[in-house]
Parts: C-alpha cells; sequence; structure tokens
C-alpha cells in the first residue's frame, strides 16, 4: 500500500547474525545480466547549500528496490525464502542462531501488520533481538534530522529496516548507515511484499504437493515457473505497481496495467520497466480500462485505492475508480484465463475486491500475507549473514 511523504518514522533495530544457510546452489542458475543502473543516494540541503557531511563508507549492501538487483539475484532471493519455508515449516529446522548477539531497529512511519509481525519473527527465529522503534519512540524526522538519526542509530545496532514516507528518505537512511537498510515501504517502492507475490506465483504455478502437510516447491526454481505468465494490475499507480514494474520484466513476467486517468504510474519507473522489457522481450501495456488489462491473464492484482495519508482525498478517489473492483465477471467479460488467481497485499476493502472472489479458492491473499515472513527471512538471511545477494 502507498504511504505518503513527509510522515514520521518507526524503526526495529536488528543483531547483525549468521543465518543458517540452506543447501541451495545459486550459481547452478546463475546468469550474467546487468540490472537497470539506478542511483539510491540522496542529497542532503540546509537553506540551498549541501551540507559538508560525508556518506557511509561504500560498499555498505542495502535493500531498497529490485530496481537495484539483477534477476538473478531477484531469483536467488526468492529460492532462499522458499527453502526456508520448507526447512522451518516442515522439517522444524533450526537457525543456528546465526543473529545471535545482534540487534534490527525496526523503524515505521506508520501501522504495519504483516510486515511487522514477519520481521519480528524472521530475526527472533534467527536469534536476533528486533527493536521496535514507533514514532513516539524517537526523533526520526521530527526533532532530529534522518541524517543524525541513521548515522546514530546504524552505530548501535547492525540492520535497520524502515518504512517510511518519501522514497528519499530511505535513501538518505541508506546513505549515512553504517549497517544494511531494508525497505519496508517508502512512498515509491515495496520490495518485500513483490517477492512475496513472487513466491507465492511460484507456488501456485509450479508443482503441486500431493496434501497439506508437504511441499513441492523448493524442489523447483522459479525460473521453470514465472516466466511467460501474465499478470494485470487493476488499481492506483502506488508502490505497488512500482515495484511491479520494475520487477517483473526482469524475470520474464509479462504485466498489463489498467488505472485510471490521472492515476498513472511514474514516468522515470516506466521508463525502467521498459527498459528491462526490451532486453528479455516481455510485454508491458497500459490502459484506462480494467476489462482490457485482464484479458488472457494468469493473476489479477489490486490493492487499496485510498492509502494511509489519502483519507481527504477518499470520496473523490472512490468516484474515479468506479469500475475498477475485481469481480468474477470482470475477469469473465475481459477474458482473464479460466484458472486465473487473484493477489492483495492487504488490508482489503471490499469496493477493491468483490467477496465472491476474495474469499474463493481462486484467491491466494493468505498464503501471500503468510509469505511475507519467508521473503523477508531471505531478505535478512543475505543481507546479515551471506552478506550477498548472490
Amino acid at each position: 500500500m502507498r504511504m505518503l511523504a513527509n510522515r514520521r518514522l518507526f524503526s526495529i533495530i536488528i543483531n547483525r547474525p549468521s543465518i543458517i544457510h540452506s543447501s541451495i546452489n545459486f550459481n547452478k542458475w546463475n546468469n550474467s545480466n546487468n540490472s537497470f543502473n539506478f542511483s539510491t543516494t540522496a542529497s542532503i540541503q540546509s537553506s540551498n547549500t549541501s551540507l559538508n557531511v560525508s556518506p557511509a563508507p561504500s560498499g555498505i549492501l542495502h535493500y531498497l528496490t529490485h530496481a537495484d538487483l539483477s534477476k538473478q539475484q531477484i531469483y536467488n532471493l526468492i529460492t532462499l525464502a522458499v527453502q526456508h519455508k520448507y526447512n522451518v515449516k516442515y522439517l522444524n529446522t533450526k537457525s543456528g542462531q546465526p543473529l545471535l548477539g545482534k540487534t534490527l531497529a525496526i523503524m515505521f512511519s506508520k501501522r504495519s501488520t504483516r510486515t511487522r509481525v514477519a520481521t519480528e519473527t524472521a530475526v527472533t527465529y534467527l536469534g536476533g533481538q528486533p527493536m521496535f522503534l514507533g514514532s513516539q519512540d524517537i526523533q526520526l524526522g521530527v526533532n532530529e534530522s534522518l541524517l543524525d538519526t541513521s548515522k546514530v542509530v546504524s552505530s548501535m545496532v547492525d540492520g535497520m529496516m524502515a518504512r517510511v514516507g518519501s522514497h528519499s528518505e530511505i535513501e538518505t537512511l541508506a546513505k549515512y548507515s553504517t549497517v544494511p537498510v531494508i525497505n519496508a515501504l517508502s512512498d515509491k517502492y515495496h520490495p518485500t511484499q513483490i517477492l512475496a507475490d513472487l513466491m507465492t506465483m511460484h507456488e501456485i504455478f509450479g508443482p503441486q504437493p500431493k496434501n497439506d502437510s508437504s511441499y513441492v516447491a523448493h524442489l523447483t526454481h522459479p525460473q521453470e515457473t514465472l516466466p511467460g505468465l501474465k499478470v494485470a494490475w487493476v488499481g492506483d499507480g502506488n508502490n505497488i505497481l512500482h515495484s511491479m514494474l520494475v520487477t517483473f520484466p526482469k524475470i520474464g513476467v509479462h504485466l498489463s496495467v489498467a488505472t485510471p486517468k490521472g492515476y498513472s504510474p511514474a514516468e522515470d519507473v516506466v521508463k525502467i520497466a521498459k527498459h528491462e522489457a526490451a532486453k528479455t522481450n516481455t510485454e508491458i501495456s497500459f490502459t484506462h480500462d480494467p476489462k482490457v488489462a485482464v484479458n488472457n491473464a494468469d493473476v489479477i492484482v489490486t490493492d487499496t485505492w485510498v492509502s494511509m495519508g489519502q483519507e481527504s482525498e477518499k470520496v473523490k478517489r472512490l468516484k474515479d475508480f468506479e469500475g475498477y473492483q475485481v469481480t468474477l465477471s470482470l475477469a469473465k467479460e475481459g477474458g482473464a484465463k479460466q484458472n486465473w488467481k487473484f493477489l492483495h497485499c492487504l488490508p482489503r476493502k471490499q469496493e477493491e475486491v468483490s467477496d465472491e472472489v476474495f474469499y474463493s479458492p481462486i484467491s491466494h491473499v493468505f498464503q501471500e500475507a503468510e509469505n511475507r515472513k519467508w521473503t523477508i527471512l531471505a531478505v535478512l538471511d543475505a543481507l546479515l549473514v551471506r552478506k550477498s545477494f548472490d
């Protein structure tokens, strides 16, 4: 869900532990494609004059947007998440507590259910200490600048996860942090959510287990299940869509986008998406007609129409989004595939998707929500234990 800029930040502190490594041979699927060059630094100014403050040393690994990652690195995170899910949920494997004695700072500017629960449980599983810092707990962006907060907090913890307003805020935290920074959501990107979406799609469209007590997704690489799928987005041009745009084309997932007039995605994000799509021969299309977007879709995805901080726009937005509710009739009239699936990052409101879709076998929203834990666990493993996305 989108969050507006200039809001107070919250933080969780994570210890710098080491995770138990699952037996995954990333090199088996290695490829040499490079990711689109995307800047993750932000300038800090005072009275229109740049401050003479040195950023943190180079080489510190952060997770801010999939625009920074290669196709193989995205695949590695999905594969690692799937392996963790199998190890923990089905084999009851212990982590070895690689983050024992380490602390992760979790800084959230807005309320959170899935991201906070997923992060705290993932850190605890790895033996680390999650430290949640809300807007009432720290001075972040209120009586203390982001620059100062980044320098102070990063000097005491082993990692920072932040849910912010403007994307420039997470870039600023990363620029001056001496420890890895994870983007838990900004107004521009929500990378951990899209990672969970991809993991869920891999589970749905890959070989199926014989029963609920078995799991087989770890036996197939996502490179065999994801390329060629078509995802239809029906909704706002928000941070979820932005993350899809910088991620899906890299791995060959086609994306058709339907947004009302005036709610299109940011042009710079679209530029990145088209650049990647040209390299992978992936289709990206844009329309204002939901029925056009869902044609031949394997998956239909939507999100809230009124994000946190946009409550004053509710009446106008509900009017502008008329006809965008995901329903069985919309999918049928638009020509979605017969076995199409539905995803939503939650929390959901009924005007966005009908009950007959949301609570039907078509819907995989709760599986998708659970996978937030396993994908965040994979990101923590990569950043704080393996210290690499490769």
